[in-house]
Order: structure tokens, then C-alpha cells, then sequence
């Protein structure tokens, strides 16, 4: 592996999740969170006790994040957004902004300022019409369309001040870059940041105390660090084709968090990757991780 930093996968947790993603630290409780979207479930792993928890969704969750002051999530379920409460299943809508255009919620992230930000994603992604969307929500729960015309919304981050966006459109192969405007969140100046090599496309991202920019690759086997002008850094390579997201946790932000997937893998891939939708832990050289912002709510 060349790079910067150094990692050594030091756990595989053996979840064999179909569709590994949505990764995210909980500092607070010093729990990892992540989602199988195809099989509706949340997963919680205590990294103190090393107990694995799982939840049932009444829906596949795209993408969530955490609320201030709350046990709730705010949660991008297939068809809209709600709060939901792992522990009894409440779910709270807030919002169904699209319905019965072929697409279901993905990738999204909370940004700096404690703004949710899901995207959604066209399910006949090769045939369908570039109808996905990438919301924002307000605190007040004020919703605003801030792109459109994806295909599959994907790899949402922010710089560490909040004020660059990075966000995929996955079949394009591209990364762009935005000028994010810390008061409203309205975009502008978008630039390619990188592009992908052929059949290797980019998922979920976040971003290192330095700025720079760690990206899952699917189908590369790997997590890609670029720097702030997009220069490739190195790669930490993942025992699973279909890498899907990435974070930073751990209690002194020196772990890296990658979730994997194995839908769409044939008998014979999945005999040759065994470890496809399990979920790994990197040990990191250093602390470089960032606490990951919450919802704000106004209420």
C-alpha cells in the first residue's frame, strides 16, 4: 500500500451484508453505525464490548445521520425522510419529496452546520432517466432541491470549514466539486475533482482533518485518498470487490470504518471473495479522523 498513512485491518466483522453502507461514528456512545440497504436492517457495533446490535427498517434506509439531544436518527428511508427511534421502530415522516419517478433515498450525509443532505438514485440506473435528486434539509425542516438530472447520487462530504462539497453522480465516474455557502448551503462553481478508471466507480466518502478526500471504490477493492486538488495520495486496499463507504471513528479518531457489499456478485466471484459484505476495521498511524456533524432541529 503507498500513502501517507499507514493501515492494518485489525477486525472483520463477518456480516455478510448484501449492501454494506452509510457508515458513521457515533462519538457520544463510541458505537460504529451502518445500514444494509436490500436487507433493511441498521447495525450498531460497540466498539468497548464489541456487542453487534441490529435493527429492523420498516423500509431500506439509504443513508441517516444523528440528532442533537436525541437517541433518534434522521433517517433517509427508500421512500422519505423521517426520525426513527432504533430501539421501538417509531418512525416520525418529515418529508416524501419524490414519488413514483423509479427512484429510491441513497447516499447522504449531515454537513457542517447540521444540515441533512440525502440524495436519491434511479433503480434501472442503465436505462432510467437522470431523475435523482440531492436534497437539503433545514433544521426547521425547509426542504430544497440542490441538484438534479443523477443518475445515482453518491459520495457526499465536506471540507473540514464546510465550505467545498464534494458529490458523486456514481455511473458518470466523477467527483465534483462545489463552493458550499456555510450560511444557506446554495452550491456553486462546480469542477470535475476526479474521475474514476473504466468499470470502477466512486461511493462513500469522507473527508481527514487535512482536507483531504477518502473515497470506496466499487468494484476497486479499495479506498482512495486524493488531496484537496485532487492528486492521488494512495490507497488502502479491501479484502471485498465491492468497497461502499468509508469513515473515521474510534475514541481518538485513528480508525478507518469500510463497509462492503455483494449484491450483483456472481456464485463464482463470491467463492473467490468470501469476505464480500463484511465490514472491516483499520487501524490508522495517526489521528486524522473528524466528528461528523448532527441534525439540528428547530424543534
Amino acid at each position: 500500500m503507498k500513502n501517507l498513512f499507514s493501515a492494518k485491518l485489525i477486525q472483520t466483522l463477518p456480516v455478510n451484508n448484501i449492501l454494506g453502507e452509510g457508515v458513521i461514528w457515533d462519538e457520544i456512545n463510541s458505537a460504529v453505525w451502518w445500514t444494509d440497504i436490500q436487507d433493511k436492517k441498521l447495525f450498531k457495533y460497540q466498539l468497548t464490548n464489541k456487542k453487534l446490535s441490529i435493527y429492523s427498517t420498516p423500509e431500506r434506509v439509504g443513508c441517516f445521520g444523528f440528532v442533537d439531544n436525541t437517541s433518534k436518527l434522521i433517517v433517509a428511508f427508500e421512500t422519505g425522510i423521517a426520525y426513527f427511534e432504533p430501539s421501538t421502530g417509531q418512525v416520525d415522516w418529515i418529508a416524501k419529496p419524490e414519488q413514483a419517478n423509479g427512484s429510491r433515498f441513497n447516499d447522504g450525509r449531515i454537513d457542517r452546520f447540521g444540515r441533512f443532505w440525502p440524495g436519491t438514485m434511479m433503480e434501472a440506473e442503465e436505462n432510467a432517466e437522470p431523475l435523482a435528486k440531492l436534497y437539503q434539509i433545514n433544521p426547521d425542516g425547509e426542504i430544497i432541491t440542490r441538484l438534479d438530472s443523477l443518475r445515482v447520487a453518491n459520495g457526499l462530504c465536506w471540507s473540514p470549514d464546510g465550505s467545498i462539497m464534494y458529490h458523486a453522480d456514481s455511473p458518470e465516474r466523477t467527483i465534483w466539486k462545489y463552493d458550499s455557502n456555510p450560511q444557506t448551503g446554495a452550491l456553486s462553481n462546480k469542477q470535475i475533482f476526479i474521475q474514476t478508471p473504466e468499470n470502477i466507480f466512486p461511493d462513500g466518502s469522507t473527508v481527514d482533518k487535512f482536507g483531504n478526500v477518502w473515497n470506496a471504490q466499487w468494484n476497486g477493492n479499495r479506498v482512495v485518498c486524493y488531496s484537496p486538488k485532487g492528486d492521488f495520495l494512495g490507497q488502502i486496499d479491501v479484502p471485498a470487490e465491492r468497497s461502499s463507504c468509508v469513515a473515521f471513528g474510534g475514541d481518538n479518531l485513528d480508525l478507518m470504518f469500510v463497509t462492503s457489499a455483494r449484491t450483483g456478485l456472481t456464485e463464482q466471484q463470491l467463492a473467490e471473495l468470501p469476505q464480500a459484505g463484511d465490514f472491516f476495521i483499520y487501524q490508522l498511524s495517526e489521528s486524522i479522523g473528524l466528528i461528523e456533524a448532527r441534525y439540528k432541529t428547530d424543534k
